[in-house]
């Protein structure tokens, strides 16, 4: 690979364990795991996500695109309807969202975040 090549290779970084925060969890316990192979030090990033099933709210502050790659997550914006997302499907979610992801079934994601 080159250093303006990026592979995402689970196997080449080490997996960031996490959970969102308790006060906005709605149910379950979910746990995520993340594996960020691009961090260039200006707020960009980019790597492979996955969760397990539960339901917490979300604010985004930075751009996000995602590819969802396995799983179910129905994705409601505050006022919106829900969107239900499945195994190819791609989304990006701009500054200003507020709502809640819910994670259905364990869902994996590849992810590209802009601060």
């Amino acid at each position: 690979m080159t250093e303006r090549l990026i592979r995402f290779d689970k196997e080449a970084v080490e997996a960031e364990t996490a959970a969102p925060d308790k006060e906005k969890v709605r149910s379950g316990r979910p746990s995520n795991k993340t594996w960020n192979f691009e961090d260039d030090g200006n707020g960009l990033y980019a790597g492979i996500w996955e969760s397990t099933a539960g339901e917490w709210d979300v604010d985004y502050t930075e751009w996000e695109f995602f590819h969802i790659l396995e799983g179910v997550s129905v994705l409601t914006e505050e006022g919106g309807e829900p969107v239900k997302l499945t195994a190819g499907d791609s989304f990006v979610i701009r500054p200003g969202f507020k709502g809640r992801w819910r994670v259905v079934e364990p869902t994996k994601k590849h992810y590209v975040v802009k601060m």
